[in-house]
């Protein structure tokens, strides 16, 4: 079997041996080393190459999010964040994931459900299908690789119709999915669009609660488009994305004016281990837009999502999803295309482009 050599930097000798612990409770992970401090992790990278980091955010000398600017730029590696549950924490985690992080975890869920193992299996999980994506180290920042088979349908083969200029839009709702991964991958479409662009945005983020709403702060401050969580019984209009916030589930409702409002609420939140779910929001969504729904698969694990794309291709929507090849982690857009759901597959440095092609 293959170990993964993982490298471990935090300034608690706690944190330290927990985090050890945990990762060598796992057959697949060898710890190759520990750092206290940034710059002590900059030149462990440098000289251990391990497959993975996990990287503590607030440390004397040079904190986490230096460490983690100044590896993306001179060696890339990928690098998991450990918040703490905070709102400064927050706040912190969503800049490391727009400097090059590709995921993070709550230390407290890690310490608090050890004798629990689920939140302790699912880090494990996360971190092995991460180094498995096998992502080339040159793509961490900007993750648009060029390749012949990455396109299995091109624009100008999808039996979508378009409309011209002077005649109704093609879609009413642009919905848009994505897990592990996410952050960097919204980045590379969402400040492309312009402040006239006329159709709402929904984006589903898997998060922790409180991390959408420093998540949407952060893209407003980058995109011509207002950037807002969801809020129950708003009204969705054009000019706006929303993010979907976490700890709830976000759904539709068509009001007898014709109208659409977002249900934010808790009573679905049992029934699945994701907040918001993917699955969820697009059941409501589909029969509520029906052909005039464009939905956006983008990277992550597990397979959250492909269930709602079904109902969308019931009702006769259309479905995108990110290829492999641009994915930290190719889970949730392959159970898409797998299922026969998707009516396109495209690299993340072309989404953007197929999105404004159908428009």
């Amino acid at each position: 079997m293959k170990k993964y050599r993982i490298l471990v930097v935090d300034d608690s000798a706690f944190m330290r041996r927990a985090i050890c612990q945990i990762l060598e409770s796992d057959p697949h992970f060898t710890v190759v080393g520990i750092a206290r401090n940034g710059l002590d992790a900059i030149e462990k990278v440098e000289r251990l190459q391990p497959d993975l980091v996990t990287m503590d955010i607030e440390m004397p000398e040079m904190n986490g999010l230096a460490a983690l600017e100044h590896i993306m730029k001179t060696f890339p590696t990928p690098i998991v964040m450990l918040s703490s549950y905070t709102k400064e924490g927050a706040k912190e985690t969503v800049k490391a994931l727009d400097l090059g992080a590709v995921d993070f975890f709550l230390k407290d869920s890690l310490l608090k459900n050890q004798a629990d193992t689920k939140q302790v299996k699912e880090f494990l999980n996360r971190l092995r299908e991460i180094i498995e994506a096998k992502l080339p180290k040159n793509a961490y920042d900007k993750r648009v690789i060029e390749t012949k088979t990455s396109t299995i349908f091109d624009s100008n083969q999808l039996q979508i119709k378009r409309v011209g200029k002077d005649k109704r839009l093609a879609y009413d709702l642009v919905f848009i999915g994505c897990s592990t991964g996410g952050p960097s991958a919204l980045k590379a479409i969402l400040p492309y669009f312009p402040k006239d662009f006329p159709v709402p945005i929904v984006v589903a983020q898997h998060m922790p609660s409180g991390f959408t709403k420093p998540l949407a702060d952060r893209f407003n401050s980058l995109c011509e488009l207002h950037v807002k969580e969801a809020q129950n019984g708003e009204t969705i209009f054009p000019g706006n994305i929303y993010i979907a916030p976490s700890g709830y589930q976000t759904q539709f409702e068509k009001r007898l004016d014709g109208t659409v409002q977002f249900i934010v609420d808790q009573e679905e939140v049992s029934k699945t281990m994701f907040k918001p779910s993917i699955n969820i929001s697009l059941t409501s969504a589909a029969p509520i837009f029906a052909e005039r729904l464009l939905v956006i698969i983008l990277t992550g694990m597990g397979v959250d999502g492909m269930e709602g794309c079904g109902r969308v291709k019931k009702h006769r929507g259309t479905v995108f999803v990110e290829a492999e090849e641009s994915c930290v982690v190719y889970g949730m857009p392959k159970a898409v295309l797998e299922a026969g759901y998707a009516d396109g597959q495209f690299l993340l440095s072309k989404m953007f482009q197929q999105i404004m092609a159908v428009i």
